[in-house]
């Protein structure tokens, strides 16, 4: 079995969780008998699993039909999630879930990450077999590592005795940007860092100020940042604080798990039975909610629910989400 893996403008969408997804299936895959290409001029392949939704991927739906391929389209990104974007983003948003219908009905079947973004692909009225599986986590990569921490400190000059909160995301209303912000300046005994990066032309302007410097000196906004240094944050810090307003799954959130750190997230409905409150991580439902446990988790008077978390993002090991994938594309060949 040979499966065409697309995703259209590699380096554009790089920074993206969309972007990590391909590195994330190709290594997943690596753990099966699947052969991958990601040459999109092969034509010997069986399946088609496409993951982007430009004009070339629309192209390679048609393309792959023309040569009597299955096509997998795999639903990262919905109507919720794309408005509370992009300057202009609300205007467009019913536009482009007319698009996302009209590409998605082309699928074969779809896989989305979670249950809950099954529920909202299933509301678009698409009658294909949907297949909830997690994006994964490379497990072996969060693994505790001194080293790694000392390098996050070091990169940003923090003492042994301050507190971090950190988070990682695009710069979105949406991902709850601006609560992050609020935060910051109530609690200047705290560093905050929020890793990501966006085009500062693409946000509204309140925001764009925000990151040019409009924001409390103990919050920092150091860019996409990759390799050891993002890896000892996610160990290295006391709070991985994610005020999302809607995900399809956060990938980001799978890594905080993997590297069992304090998790405290909004409670929103992607996250209702894996993520539990009180009992695998932390939830609040609004800003007063997320200060309070904020300040509970950072001074110890919350249990401490990391080894909990863990336990869920190893049960989405990349070798387990590998067959998961394998299964929905034997299913589909009738092998």
């Amino acid at each position: 079995m040979k499966v065409l893996l697309y995703f259209e403008n590699q380096k554009l969408i790089a920074k993206s969780g969309i972007g990590r997804a391909l590195k994330l299936q190709q290594e997943a895959l690596s753990h099966t008998d699947v052969v991958v290409t990601t040459d999109p001029k092969s034509t010997d392949y069986d399946i088609l699993h496409i993951n982007t939704y430009g004009v070339e991927s629309h192209h390679m739906v048609n393309k792959a039909h023309k040569l009597g391929k299955k096509v997998v389209y795999h639903g990262h990104s919905t109507y919720e999630d794309f408005r509370n974007s992009f300057i202009g983003s609300n205007m467009i948003a019913p536009l482009f879930k007319r698009y996302l219908v009209s590409l998605y009905s082309k699928a074969d079947a779809i896989i989305t990450p979670t249950p809950y973004s099954k529920q909202l692909l299933r509301g678009y009225r698409l009658s294909q077999p949907i297949v909830p599986i997690s994006n994964g986590i490379a497990l072996e990569k969060y693994a505790h590592d001194d080293e790694k921490i000392r390098q996050f400190r070091d990169y940003f000059d923090l003492s042994d005795e301050q507190k971090v909160v950190m988070s990682v995301g695009l710069f979105f209303e949406r991902k709850g940007i601006l609560d992050f912000v609020e935060l910051a300046k109530r609690h200047p005994e705290y560093v905050f860092i929020w890793f990501g990066y966006t085009d500062l032309r693409l946000v509204p302007g309140k925001i764009s100020r925000l990151i040019k410097g409009d924001h409390p000196r103990n919050l920092i906004f150091p860019g996409y940042i990759t390799g050891d240094v993002i890896r000892g944050a996610f160990q290295g810090a006391d709070l991985f604080l994610y005020p999302s307003y809607e995900e399809t799954e956060g990938i980001v959130v799978l890594e905080a798990l993997a590297s069992k750190q304090n998790v405290l997230v909004r409670d929103i409905p992607v996250y209702h039975n894996w993520l539990q409150d009180g009992i695998n991580s932390y939830k609040a439902h609004s800003f007063d909610e997320f200060e309070s446990k904020m300040q509970q988790i950072l001074n110890g008077e919350l249990t401490d629910l990391r080894d909990e978390g863990y336990q869920l993002a190893k049960a989405r090991n990349l070798p387990e989400i590998g067959q998961q994938l394998k299964a929905v594309y034997t299913n589909l060949l009738g092998k």
